[in-house]
């Protein structure tokens, strides 16, 4: 269950230890100890378990706990590199932070009740909900991926990016971060979208409810979404149950009078009707 943190004091606790540190990263050093340590561990904890989400929807809008973010922030300071095991051929990583998998045996494996395939990589602080299926993929630290998703094949769900239920992020997609550059908000996939091939969805993108994103588009916080049928454009958000493939518009004329670049966008072409639906729904026998 998820909490809501005004209603949670121990939360509350934390989040005012993580955000003082984090207010003075000057005084954070590696192998920091004492109660900035302890909330950090802890923090990440209950993201790994999913008791604790970076951003959550309450009455219908999207709120970010940015505590979290910070959480990770400072983790990033105080932690120390260490190897990372499990590489093909007993090779290692470098890293300042461990696999979700590390010291895990078949027991945990069967209570999670995931599938995770050779080659995916889930860094210790993403939660993976039950019924998820890996392919070979990279989930980093501070995401989540609910209950019933496929992360297919070379994808990246990237720092605390929030992918919903029964979704399909299909081969080669790149879900952005919030760390590397920093950002405010995370990517959301809400529930029921599909995701194709080789799509880009960064910079605290939200995906709405049921949507289907065509193979090769771009969403950024500038892309321009145009409605086809009513003009309408959007920034930042994708309306629910919308088709959205790539598109472009005229560019400006030139100095000489020459017609401009066209410039990128993405184009809703209609609404998800039934037949999109059925093309793009998730597989359950790959979920058993």
């Amino acid at each position: 269950m998820n909490m809501h943190l005004v209603n949670n004091q121990d939360a509350v606790d934390l989040a005012q230890i993580i955000n003082d540190a984090w207010a003075h990263p000057e005084q954070l050093y590696i192998g920091m100890e004492g109660p900035v340590r302890a909330a950090v561990t802890e923090a990440m904890a209950r993201l790994d378990d999913g008791t604790l989400r970076v951003a959550e929807k309450i009455d219908g809008t999207w709120r970010v706990n940015e505590w979290l973010i910070n959480a990770l922030m400072v983790a990033s300071h105080i932690g120390d590199y260490s190897l990372v095991e499990g590489g093909p051929g007993a090779a290692c990583w470098w890293d300042k932070e461990h696999s979700k998998f590390a010291g895990w045996g078949e027991a945990q494996f069967r209570a999670a009740a995931f599938r995770a395939l050779p080659g995916c990589f889930v860094r210790y602080s993403a939660h993976v909900a039950r019924k998820v299926v890996l392919l070979p993929s990279f989930v980093s630290w501070g995401a989540r991926v609910d209950e019933g998703t496929m992360i297919d094949s070379w994808a990246t769900v990237g720092s605390c990016a929030q992918v919903g239920r029964n979704v399909h992020i299909s081969a080669g997609v790149v879900l952005g971060g919030v760390i590397e550059p920093r950002q405010v908000r995370p990517v959301v996939i809400e529930d029921d979208c599909f995701v194709g091939a080789q799509c880009s969805v960064v910079e605290g993108m939200i995906v709405g409810e049921g949507s289907v994103i065509g193979a090769g588009t771009i969403l950024s916080a500038s892309t321009k979404i145009i409605d086809r049928a009513t003009g309408e454009v959007f920034r930042g958000a994708v309306p629910p149950y919308s088709v959205v493939v790539p598109g472009s518009l005229p560019g400006q004329p030139l100095a000489d009078g020459w017609p401009g670049p066209l410039l990128h966008c993405a184009v809703i072409v209609k609404r998800v009707d039934a037949k999109t639906r059925a093309k793009a729904c998730v597989n359950d026998l790959f979920r058993a």
